[in-house]
């Protein structure tokens, strides 16, 4: 590899050219990601019903179960039920992100978006990336939107600003988490419509957990798949940080037991797991 300068051609040593053609592909990358990251938040500028139906959403549970139901759900320890399903709430901007990133990835198949990029010369990895990163720009201002809810409506965090902030980042990482799943699902099915229909099975996956209620008074083999949850570790960990958590028995699943190591193993698996499903499927899709 040679490089021209002003005073002639000089050689770069032989062990530097895969450096630098890996720091070039870096760059790459990165360029390509942040492209692709400005035409999803392109799209979430014209398309605002998006950012509201993914508010006002959690907010109609909360005064659902708040306010409705809650007189008559009791929390152990005797606790105030609002202070815990408020971080519960904030566990819904997480779980809905498998929604957007199905139905976003489905659109772009069925739109012939996703064959366009892959005939482009761009990196297959930061294309998905781009998606993803822009989601969670979006997901900020989701969730500070939210916690202004929470804090109007009377919700406090007991333990402080810096866990309180670590409780929102690990509900950004799992919202971060969710949209690679989403990503892969949304490619594998390809339609808009099929998405959408699918997107119904989210709301399960969200009520089977410790959200609305805790898991100590459901059936047995209901409270296995509820502890075993990655939604319930979640949301057992920001409970825990922000100062609103309530009193975990013995008999807890693990996950319950210590939910913020629960939730980053959980991030760690789906991500390894799911990352090189998304890629793959977006590189060989239509092959």
């Amino acid at each position: 590899m040679s490089a021209i300068t002003s005073g002639g051609p000089a050689h770069a040593p032989a062990d530097a050219s895969p450096r630098f053609s890996s720091l070039a592909r870096m760059r790459h990358a990165l360029s390509d990601a942040r492209t692709l990251t400005l035409r999803a938040l392109l799209y979430y500028r014209h398309s605002p019903g998006l950012i509201a139906v993914s508010l006002t959403a959690p907010i109609a549970m909360f005064v659902l179960f708040g306010y409705i139901f809650g007189s008559a759900i009791k929390v152990p320890g005797g606790g105030s039920y609002r202070d815990y399903l408020m971080p519960g709430m904030f566990m819904l901007v997480g779980v809905n992100g498998l929604i957007t990133s199905m139905t976003t990835a489905a659109r772009d198949v069925g739109r012939g978006v996703t064959d366009r990029l892959r005939s482009m010369p761009i990196t297959r990895s930061a294309a998905l990336f781009g998606q993803t990163l822009a989601d969670l720009m979006v997901s900020v201002v989701l969730l500070a939107m939210m916690v202004g809810v929470g804090l109007a409506l009377g919700w406090r965090a007991h333990n402080g600003i810096l866990h309180a902030m670590a409780a929102l980042a690990l509900i950004l990482l799992f919202r971060f988490v969710v949209n690679w799943v989403g990503i892969f699902v949304g490619l594998l099915v390809g339609r808009e419509d099929t998405a959408g229909q699918l997107s119904v099975l989210v709301f399960p996956f969200s009520m089977v957990t410790n959200i609305f209620v805790t898991t100590g008074g459901m059936p047995g083999w209901l409270r296995v798949i509820a502890e075993w949850n990655p939604v319930s570790a979640v949301a057992a960990a920001s409970r825990g940080l922000f100062g609103n958590t309530v009193p975990v028995t013995g008999s807890a699943a693990p996950p319950l037991q210590h939910p913020v190591v629960a939730t980053l193993v959980w991030c760690v698996v789906l991500l390894v797991v799911f990352v090189p499903l998304a890629v793959r499927k977006f590189t060989t899709h239509g092959r």
